[in-house]
């Protein structure tokens, strides 16, 4: 899809994504090795009761099913930015689900243009548990 082609307001459902604990764990391990993450009898006796997932993890998950939508195809130049908030614990076996709205659009020449996407990422039960706002540079119509 053409940076002419989007509009703010659009919005993307993005498909759920399980927090599956080997894989949690194994990321936990290689990025985020902390008890909190990888320690069961640790995490047991945290505030939050047992492991939760790393935050870059969580975001990833819900990153990588919504790149399953595809939404701007080969007119995608790059990334520019991206900021996140978590707003509450992952935890094991979580399903996140999120939607992706288009919340800035700015043209920078007649190539291209920023689209800023702002996504939010709900666990199970309806709690919000991160956001993300992230700038993609995508091509303008030819």
């Amino acid at each position: 899809m053409y940076f002419d082609d989007v509009k703010i307001g659009m919005t993307v459902d993005i498909p759920s994504a399980i927090i599956e604990k080997e894989k949690m764990m194994d990321f936990a391990r290689i990025y985020d090795n902390i008890p909190l993450h990888t320690d069961e009898e640790y995490a047991k006796k945290s505030p939050f009761g047992g492991l939760i997932a790393p935050g870059v993890m969580s975001f990833m998950s819900v990153w990588a099913k919504y790149l399953e939508v595809d939404l701007f195809g080969d007119d995608l130049l790059a990334g520019k930015s991206t900021k996140i908030e978590w707003l509450k614990p992952v935890y094991v076996d979580d399903v996140l689900t999120a939607k992706a709205h288009v919340t800035g659009l700015t043209k920078r020449s007649e190539k291209n243009g920023i689209v800023e996407l702002t996504i939010h990422a709900y666990n199970q039960h309806g709690d919000l548990v991160l956001t993300n706002i992230t700038e993609a540079i995508v091509k303008c119509r030819p």
